[in-house]
């Protein structure tokens, strides 16, 4: 458990990700780093959270993409 005391996604879910994601980039910029079509196609993020929680490969990118935000901050 003390492994996780430095990491940022600890205690973070999803849509809390998802949501300071949409509102540092915007929801065109984020269909630009990550090219899946909840994120380019009448974006929201309830569909965005039923994909990506099934897609573990985009949820991957998404999580790996708000830890690159968090260190240009």
């Amino acid at each position: 458990m003390e492994g996780q005391l430095n990491n940022p996604l600890h205690g973070k879910t999803l849509e809390a990700i998802l949501n300071e994601l949409v509102e540092y980039f915007g929801w065109e910029q984020l269909g630009f780093q990550i090219n899946i079509n909840s994120f380019n196609h009448e974006p929201s993020i309830k569909s965005s959270l039923k994909f990506l929680r099934k897609t573990p490969w985009a949820r991957k990118k998404v999580e790996d993409l708000y830890l690159k935000m968090l260190n240009n901050k």
